[in-house]
């Protein structure tokens, strides 16, 4: 019987105390950067739907409780999936529509208060830093 590369790759690594404590410590770290990264874009733009499952996956690898928690987001993800196929096309269209055109109304808003006000001092001084660091960045509208 011949065994998978990562139950191999496993084996090495746990093989000596120190080295299986320093794996555990970087797939921690590892994890849930990418968790906490997947936590935040659930509410700014990113993609959350693949990185929780990610970090969930990267620490599944060392951990019980993520192993248990990756199942119960698969099965998530499967009844969702399941739910979004039985959808009537004509809501999915719509619910589509409406998440554009609101989209576009905070962008609207958005340009609209730059536009009357100018940009706020928080972000030009965001916008100036970044430029310190990556120098291709153009200047901001109406600056």
């Amino acid at each position: 019987m011949t065994t998978s590369w990562y139950s191999r790759l496993d084996k090495r690594l746990h093989a000596h105390p120190a080295l299986a404590w320093l794996t555990k410590i970087v797939v921690s770290l590892v994890g849930f950067a990418v968790l906490i990264l997947g936590f935040i874009t659930i509410v700014t733009p990113g993609p959350a739907v693949v990185l929780i499952p990610l970090g969930l996956a990267i620490l599944a690898t060392e951990f019980a409780w993520a192993r248990r928690a990756l199942v119960k987001a698969r099965e998530y993800a499967a009844r969702a999936k399941a739910k979004a196929e039985q959808m009537d096309p004509r809501v999915r269209r719509r619910r589509i529509l409406l998440a554009v055109v609101g989209v576009l109304a905070v962008v609207a808003a958005i340009v609209a208060y730059v536009w009357v006000y100018d940009w706020p001092g928080w972000a030009v001084s965001a916008w100036n830093w970044a430029q310190g660091r990556a120098g291709w960045l153009p200047d901001l509208p109406k600056m």
